[in-house]
């Protein structure tokens, strides 16, 4: 039987569309993207901390190798990127990448943070502390460090079905309950004295005045209590995750932008003041998948925020993406090309999870095609595939800059990324 030339045209145009349905699409690049992520994670990322970075001796971990991946002696040990590696091989072990030995080389750090970075007396944990953790060298409490504490532990419970780990994240939830959070205008008072009183005005923090709210604090306050609800199922913790979903979706935010900024007065007042007055793209591109996984635990509609993630995403686009090698800078001012133009390892890792996260929400090819040509460029320039991990940064002219561990650098970020992007390609269509 011949088909009348009408139908045949039909039938083609029904083949194609059918060809470039959003499932398909994503198997496409699921088959081609997923073992290059699988080697990335495990041959390049985890092959680099594990095991060399445990610290059988004193508990938790090393973090101070050079650009070349070389040992250069014992440093002091900061809360960040202590709980960071303990939410890394929890994670890794929860998401089947690994088994026991990962559960162990998380314990390794567990341990550190309970044993000798915790409070005993005030509650807490301190920021620094020297390499045996006997020495505090930073008493003070700031809302950034202990929210990858709670991270951290809450992660290390999912992974470990171990009660003492929850019980301990909800002791550092009350705490912070009790002597952080804001009760007249929301989110979490940042920086506190060793006892929790207020920190002395003028004094430094490590992130910045004293005085202010961050997005970038508050960013991560979500991501913690995110996981640590998913542990805890506590009511009051899902009351706070939704506070945090409404500050990071809406008063960090500046409406006439498209873009969020970092500086807040106590009552959310922004400072634009000087060079407060420019976007972090990076920031910009994980509060989007970090939102959208917040609603998700929290057991509600991420498409009320879809125009949000969109209005974030296309600012990033338009200012901060590389168009002619892939990858985005690392901030700019308001409506103007990037300013600092380096490419930082936390900044793609956060851009290529967060493409994801948008095709899987629109399933609008244009964000797959970010997904690639940023992986692509951190493969052929962020990877070090001779010695391990990913450079820190890669300056203009392309020369690589930057340790590999250091008390800002673990595995978390680019690890977290790869986990994330493969969990997204490996789903169920």
């Amino acid at each position: 039987m011949q088909l009348h030339k009408s139908t045949r045209l039909l039938l083609l145009l029904l083949l194609l569309f059918v060809a470039r349905l959003p499932g398909q699409e994503l198997d496409d690049v699921a088959k081609i993207y997923r073992p290059r992520l699988e080697t990335n994670l495990m041959d390049d990322i985890v092959a680099f901390w594990y095991p060399k970075t445990i610290d059988r001796t004193n508990g938790g971990y090393l973090l101070n190798h050079d650009i070349d991946g070389q040992f250069k002696g014992p440093g002091p040990k900061m809360i960040v990127t202590q709980a960071r590696m303990v939410w890394f091989y929890s994670h890794l072990a929860r998401t089947g990448h690994g088994g026991q030995a990962y559960l162990d080389a998380a314990d390794v750090g567990y341990r550190f943070l309970k044993e000798k970075m915790w409070d005993q007396k005030n509650g807490g944990f301190y920021w620094e502390v020297d390499v045996t953790g006997d020495k505090k060298l930073q008493r003070n409490k700031h809302l950034y460090g202990q929210s990858f504490a709670l991270y951290a532990l809450s992660e290390y419970y999912l992974a470990t079905g171990k009660q003492e780990a929850l019980d301990l994240a909800i002791q550092l939830f009350n705490v912070m309950e009790a002597k952080a959070h804001d009760q007249i205008y929301g989110g979490y008072v940042e920086w506190f004295n060793e006892d929790w009183t207020p920190g002395p005005t003028g004094g430094t923090t490590y992130m910045g005045e004293p005085d202010f709210k961050l997005m970038n604090t508050h960013l991560h306050l979500l991501e913690a209590m995110t996981t640590f609800y998913r542990a805890s199922k506590l009511p009051l913790a899902r009351e706070r995750l939704l506070e945090l979903i409404a500050i990071q979706s809406n008063a960090v935010v500046r409406k006439g932008l498209g873009a969020c900024t970092d500086k807040y007065q106590r009552n959310w007042e922004p400072v634009l003041t000087g060079d407060y007055a420019r976007v972090s793209y990076g920031h910009d591109l994980e509060n989007i998948w970090l939102l959208n996984d917040a609603c998700d635990a929290a057991g509600v509609s991420n498409y009320p925020l879809l125009d949000l993630y969109r209005a974030l995403f296309d600012y990033a686009l338009k200012y901060g993406y590389d168009e002619n090698q892939g990858g985005f800078f690392y901030y700019g001012p308001f409506n103007q090309p990037a300013r600092n133009r380096e490419k930082s390892w936390w900044v793609q890792s956060e851009a290529c999870v967060s493409a994801l996260y948008m095709y899987r929400l629109t399933h609008d090819p244009k964000y797959l095609r970010v997904f690639e040509k940023t992986y692509d460029w951190i493969e052929k320039h962020q990877v070090d595939w001779k010695n391990g991990e990913w450079f820190d940064t890669i300056l203009p002219d392309g020369t690589p800059r930057g340790d590999k561990a250091q008390i800002w650098k673990s595995g978390y970020h680019n690890g977290r990324a790869m986990m994330e992007c493969l969990a997204i390609l490996k789903a169920p269509k």
